[in-house]
């Protein structure tokens, strides 16, 4: 069946689980406070990276990502996202199963009545 196919490649193509992180990154500029500092004249300094996590509802937790870490962090949480989307799909595609299945019984079921 091609449902259960898109379901097979969908499996295939997720990310190992060892390589994901839940959280956002963030883009962050700051200013130091220094009064002849550059940032002081509205150049503030950055990029720098913050990955903010929310534990459950009203408590979120960050910290400041390491420049030589950045791009790992960033695959990651990329990878995260692409395992969240592609486990609903996978579910979605499961519900359609059981769904056919119990329509397909119910039908058997009614046949063997008559």
């Amino acid at each position: 069946m091609a449902i259960e196919n898109r379901r097979r490649v969908l499996a295939m193509r997720l990310p190992p689980a060892e390589q994901t992180l839940r959280g956002s990154l963030l883009e962050r500029y700051v200013v130091c406070g220094k009064p002849d500092c550059k940032c002081a004249r509205g150049e503030r300094h950055g990029p720098s990276w913050y990955l903010t996590t929310t534990l459950g509802p009203g408590r979120t937790t960050g910290a400041v990502v390491p420049e030589e870490q950045f791009q790992q962090v960033r695959l990651w949480v990329e990878n995260f996202q692409r395992m969240k989307r592609d486990l609903e799909s996978i579910s979605a595609i499961n519900r359609e199963l059981l769904r056919r299945a119990r329509q397909g019984s119910s039908k058997k079921s009614k046949n063997k009545k008559r």
